[in-house]
């Protein structure tokens, strides 16, 4: 066996020859351990700091047809920790992004600078967009006080569209109204750069969501939830092979399976606290960790009903509204949800827990019921005109495609491959309906970049609790699922992916070309 430069295993293997392979995995909740006994964040007094809300951000312009936006990628500093200051990489410089809200049917460009050290690509993650303005992880945009070529900080040349300094992304919005997230997407290094917090909100209305009695204004509060790990002076700990991220991939490998961190952020702070009034909240929540689930519900749970009223996921408004007394969210996943406060008396605290936490991250935030106010909101019994099941009996292919985690130095993989740039995995007809075979050991968030799909099945029985809807993004704890998707909107080359961002950096992706 011998190591490369990059610090991977060569190995002649799954018909490869002499291909890199990342070395050593763990699952998730030995790597929580692991990490316990090597850096542990500063301690935090929970439910102490407000929920602050991501800004929303301005166009620059607009015209007949598009609003036009500008961004910054660049270093800052933030006191997320209280009485610390923390080193991170925002957009517009804060974490999260800044919240971009468009219409449906109207376009949005947005001219992303990068005036950080290492390239960068954006994903807007859930949009149907055209494959140039998609993220796909090689097309990079080099730091604009950078001279460097297109293999700047890459270790390798991929043959992506480079741009220098910037890229105008061009998102023409003609999909229904969803919470979607923009995101960190190169090729090797998404998951330090999004843990050193390039993340942000993209919200789709229409006319549709907008006649809906729906808890609205302060009422609608988006909740991004993730997990970090700081060190002793307050500083993001990621365990990187190279902590610059100009060379060498990869964690450590006890962490290869995914980073976990020990302390909860939402909307980038730690375990906050959120003034609420007796009445209906809309949640809409994002799970934006990079390997983490969650397992949320109400403590204490309300007296009459279910803890949580979904009303919508990744792809927007369900049918109906559907309870929950509990959510369990993946990294990547979103879900619309109504909480009534009203069921609880003045003076309650409500804690929003994760019941697959341990220690501190069994806690996420806490709602204190402050005060009295009057109810304007329903739940309607209907909520967005159905969009058909596709006909599985007119799927043109069915496809199967495993996702292995790898251990002890066999590498992460898609069909006993890893990503090759250069190969398509799959090539679907415009405007026809496949059916995917997803297969998933041990654990996956499984996302696909373009599409939409719904889940027909898991284990060869009925679909899952929360598979409800449209979704881009499928959680697959072992066993097998089969989702269903009409590949509509662009030709081109997108990617599908495992979105521990772990498990996708050491090679757990594919390409889809749309003919």
């Amino acid at each position: 066996m011998k190591l490369s430069r990059r610090g991977f295993l060569r190995l002649g293997m799954l018909g490869v020859a002499s291909v890199a392979l990342p070395i050593g995995r763990m699952i998730g909740p030995m790597n929580e351990l692991a990490k316990a006994g090597a850096v542990t964040s500063p301690p935090v007094e929970p439910f102490q700091v407000p929920l602050p809300i991501p800004p929303v951000l301005k166009p620059v312009r607009t015209d007949a047809s598009t609003d036009y936006y500008e961004m910054v990628q660049r270093e800052a500093t933030a006191e997320i920790l209280p009485g610390y200051r923390t080193t991170i990489w925002g957009y517009e410089g804060i974490f999260p992004g800044p919240t971009i809200e468009a219409r449906s049917g109207r376009q949005v460009v947005v001219s992303q600078r990068n005036e950080l050290p290492v390239p960068v690509v954006t994903h807007l993650h859930g949009g149907v967009t055209p494959p140039e303005s998609d993220g796909y992880p090689t097309d990079l945009i080099l730091p604009a006080s950078s001279s460097h070529d297109a293999n700047h900080g890459t270790g390798h040349h991929h043959g992506g569209a480079v741009a220098h300094g910037t890229r105008d992304y061009v998102y023409p919005n003609q999909q229904r109204a969803a919470m979607l997230w923009y995101h960190d997407h190169r090729m090797d290094f998404t998951g330090p750069q999004v843990y050193r917090g390039l993340a942000g909100l993209y919200i789709i209305r229409d006319e549709i969501e907008d006649a809906l009695p729906l808890p609205r204004d302060e009422r609608e509060v988006p909740l991004v939830i993730t997990d970090r790990t700081f060190t002793a002076d307050g500083d993001l700990y990621y365990p990187s092979l190279d902590p610059t991220l100009q060379g060498q991939p990869g964690v450590v490998s006890s962490f290869a399976n995914g980073v976990f961190g020990d302390t909860i952020l939402v909307n980038g702070a730690p375990w906050p606290v959120l003034d609420v009034g007796t009445a209906r909240y809309r949640l809409r929540l994002l799970n934006a960790s990079n390997a983490r689930p969650y397992l949320l519900a109400l403590d204490p749970p309300p007296p009459n009903g279910p803890a949580f009223i979904q009303i919508g996921s990744d792809g927007g408004l369900l049918e109906t509204p559907i309870p929950h007394d509990e959510i369990l969210i993946s990294p990547a996943e979103r879900f619309d949800v109504i909480v009534d406060f009203g069921q609880y008396p003045v003076g309650t605290s409500v804690r929003l827990v994760n019941r697959e936490g341990v220690g501190p991250t069994a806690d996420v935030m806490r709602f204190d019921v402050a005060r009295r106010e009057e109810e304007y909101s329903e739940i309607p019994d209907r909520l967005a005109p159905e969009e058909p099941l596709p006909d599985p009996s007119e799927a043109v292919e069915v496809r199967r495609f495993q996702f292995i985690a790898g251990f002890f130095g066999w590498p992460s993989t898609v069909n006993f491959r890893i990503f090759d740039p250069n190969r398509i995995a799959a090539r679907p007809r415009l405007d026809t309906t496949e059916i995917w075979e997803l297969h998933a050991d041990p654990e996956h968030p499984i996302h696909l970049h373009l599409v939409h799909f719904r889940v027909l099945s898991r284990n060869g029985g009925p679909p899952g609790p929360w598979d409800a809807g449209w979704k881009d993004t499928v959680f697959m704890r072992g066993g097998s699922a089969q989702i269903i998707a009409r590949f509509s909107g662009y030709r081109g080359k997108y990617v599908f992916h495992c979105h521990n961002l772990e498990h996708e950096d050491m090679m757990m992706m594919e390409n889809f070309e749309v003919v």
